[in-house]
């Protein structure tokens, strides 16, 4: 499996479902990045460099080579926009969509980066869950932009620095990160409509407006079996079994269509790798592509069985509309 961006102080709630990577390694790397968060809670100054220059691969979305620092950086973090983007700007609460390399000012050595793992990585950006220089220093920025950061060790992994990737708690680091996109709570599918005219299924609200979507119910049996079917196709990579989704839902109960679960309502995007969910989201998801929405009828057998979950009667058969917004 991919090996896990060192960025990233995950959870330890979520360390089981995001199932890849090494669990000592994990450990570390929260424990690093929380204790440079609790160094960091007030607000750095920001100064335009000085920054190393990029000697190869300057275009947004190629892997950069990034000279070594010269003479000693600063100690405030440093920020340099090296390509303006157009598009919308990075919000606190926002899931970042981004590629970067990260490296040591004083000896270039470069311990991380996204490019050679083929896809950009995502996570909530401002609210503590990455190193502090990245919170501070790429809020407000615009998707399309390409963002140079000096990020000195009170904002990077603090005076215990990152052993793992050869990281001392001395260590200025620098990043090259390109701004590829955006998510928050008004996030929806983008693509095609595609003909719901089963009348023995739930029909699925069609509006891309960032609102949940109706979800009607009929007054038939529920199906034996698992239904997924796209209500909007979306145009991005099909999911895999193995991978970690950004999504907006909502769910009812097939009996009555009483709502037990939304992200609309919390207001707040939902991510999970589907290996860790019930199984009729798991098997529901896998194939379908990234920007679409799913219907998901899930029988009793590949959801909760004779459990009962808040809201959720045993054996109920549930009913899912699926937003996939994005491959993490």
């Amino acid at each position: 499996m991919r090996r896990r961006s060192l960025l990233l102080a995950v959870p330890a709630g979520l360390l089981t479902l995001a199932g890849c990577g090494d669990d000592k390694a994990d450990k570390s790397k929260s424990k690093a990045t929380d204790g440079a968060s609790n160094s960091a809670d007030a607000a750095a100054k920001i100064v335009d460099g000085p920054l190393p220059q990029i000697t190869k691969g300057d275009k947004f979305g190629t892997k950069p080579t990034v000279a070594k620092g010269s003479g000693d950086p600063s100690k405030n973090l440093a920020v340099k926009v090296l390509i303006e983007g157009k598009d919308a700007k990075v919000a606190k609460g926002d899931y970042l969509q981004a590629d970067y390399l990260g490296q040591i000012w004083t000896s270039a050595k470069v311990f991380d980066n996204s490019y050679d793992r083929g896809t950009p990585a995502i996570f909530p950006i401002g609210v503590g869950q990455v190193i502090p220089g990245w919170d501070q220093g790429l809020v407000g920025k615009k998707v399309g932009s390409r963002v140079e950061l000096g990020i000195p060790p009170a904002l990077g992994y603090g005076e215990q620095g990152q052993p793992q990737a050869g990281i001392k708690g001395t260590d200025t680091l620098v990043f090259v990160v390109d701004i590829v996109g955006t998510f928050n709570a008004k996030a929806s599918a983008k693509g095609k409509d595609v003909a719901q005219d089963n009348i023995d299924l739930p029909k699925v609200g069609m509006n891309t407006d960032g609102k949940a979507p109706s979800l009607d119910v009929p007054k038939k049996d529920a199906p034996k079996k698992l239904v997924s079917n796209y209500v909007i196709e979306g145009d991005g990579e099909a999911l895999k079994a193995s991978d970690t989704v950004l999504v907006q839902y909502k769910g009812v109960l097939w009996d009555g269509g009483k709502e037990f679960d939304s992200t609309y309502k919390r207001s707040q995007l939902a991510q999970f790798q589907l290996a860790g969910v019930v199984k009729g989201w798991s098997q529901g998801l896998t194939g379908k592509k990234v920007g679409s929405r799913v219907l998901i009828v899930v029988p009793p057998d590949l959801g909760y069985g004779d459990e009962k979950k808040q809201g959720i009667p045993a054996k109920s058969t549930l009913v899912f509309s699926v937003d996939i917004i994005a491959k993490m």
